[in-house]
């Protein structure tokens, strides 16, 4: 575990889940302003305060705000850093905190917002009863099947799975086009083979809890099996898998979609494709993961906590959210903020409510340990 300016608490090792992946814009109305200006300007802050609550709100906020994110930091921080600067609340964040974290701390809890990228450990801490729902302003604008039942958590960024290539060791056609292709030992023959993250990486734990939704556990486990044994690369996280696919280390893959757009980006080693699996008719569809926030329960910052709950659901900060992370924002009404992103309005995703994920969270980091891909890398 990394320590970082805003560090508060060592992470503690609980081994279960590692926080793989995954924010800009400027605000010309930013929260605090004019709060001790002329009478004229006091009177106009009122009447905006009647409408909704929020300059009032922003403009009384102080103290500090403790966040914990599983989110990589260089997707999160820059949302963090906008949220202080325009409320004047001070942010301390740990990054690359385990979800497993807040229930080892329920007892005495730390910190007031969970950032995530998987929705299945939100929806995990959920059940545990450490979330907080609430009646957020904006709210409507993401769909229910992205948010818990009381918006305990809300989904702001969505992903898929699929596997990135290198196009000058294979076309399209010599890639994999669904999940169950895993199963055949021809794809480690491909040339230099195809990489995977190990288990207990956060996107392959919602990769298998999505299959053992789709598949149940005996097929699943097979499955992992296989991979396990015919992968020529385990790696910590997808950065290091679209890197080594993109310097031709390896000819494909498994990855979040946003990581081909990431390896699109670089300097060199960018002759990469991607392909969206599962995408033919009777197939499952794509499998999709979300990042999204929420509130702790009992936090020690409760009134601050709501507030940055309401402040992440204005437009341009969900869009901040988003940010560098090149995901794709959930509210359709919202451009991504990069070119060549595939809407999510345009894939076939698997039939599945995303907050299900929740449900075999904490079953899956067993089963993958019992498949033997929970520690393994090469």
């Amino acid at each position: 575990m990394k320590k970082y300016k805003f560090l508060l608490y060592p992470v503690m090792a609980l081994g279960l889940l590692a926080a793989g992946c995954g924010a800009d814009g400027d605000d010309e109305e930013t929260a605090d302003t004019g709060a001790d200006t002329d009478q004229e300007t006091e009177e106009q802050d009122d009447e905006s305060a009647e409408g909704d609550g929020t300059d009032e709100e922003a403009a009384e906020l102080d103290g500090e705000l403790v966040v914990y994110s599983a989110r990589n930091e260089q997707f999160v921080q820059a949302l963090l850093d906008k949220f202080e600067d325009e409320t004047g609340v001070e942010v301390r964040a740990l990054h690359e905190a385990d979800p497993l974290q807040l229930v080892e701390e329920q007892a005495n809890v730390q910190a007031d917002i969970f950032i995530s990228n998987d929705v299945g450990g939100l929806e995990y801490l959920n059940q545990e009863g450490l979330l907080e729902g609430g009646d957020y302003e904006n709210i409507d604008s993401i769909d229910e099947q992205y948010r818990a039942e009381n918006n305990e958590w809300i989904a702001l960024s969505t992903r898929a799975r699929g596997f990135i290539y290198n196009k000058d060791m294979v076309s399209e056609d010599e890639v994999p086009s669904s999940m169950e292709d895993l199963f055949d030992e021809e794809w480690a023959d491909v040339p230099n083979g195809y990489a995977i993250t190990r288990g207990g990486n956060g996107g392959m734990i919602g990769n298998v809890s999505a299959l053992r939704y789709e598949w149940g556990d005996e097929r699943t486990q097979e499955w992992v099996e296989a991979i396990r044994d015919n992968a020529a690369g385990i790696f910590e996280g997808h950065g290091d898998i679209r890197r080594a696919v993109g310097a031709g280390e390896h000819a494909f893959g498994l990855v979040n979609n946003y990581y081909y757009h990431q390896q699109l980006e670089e300097p060199n080693d960018n002759n990469v494709g991607f392909v969206y699996p599962d995408q033919g008719e009777g197939e499952m569809g794509a499998i999709a993961n979300a990042a999204g926030v929420s509130k702790v329960s009992g936090g020690p910052n409760s009134e601050n906590a709501e507030a940055f709950m309401n402040w992440v659901l204005e437009e341009e900060n969900q869009l901040a959210f988003v940010g560098e992370s090149l995901e794709v924002p959930i509210n359709p009404e919202l451009e991504p903020p990069f070119e060549d992103a595939v809407p999510v309005t345009e894939l076939n995703f698997q039939d599945m409510p995303l907050r299900e994920l929740g449900n075999y969270f904490q079953d899956t980091t067993r089963l993958i340990e019992d498949a033997g891909l929970d520690l393994d890398l090469r």
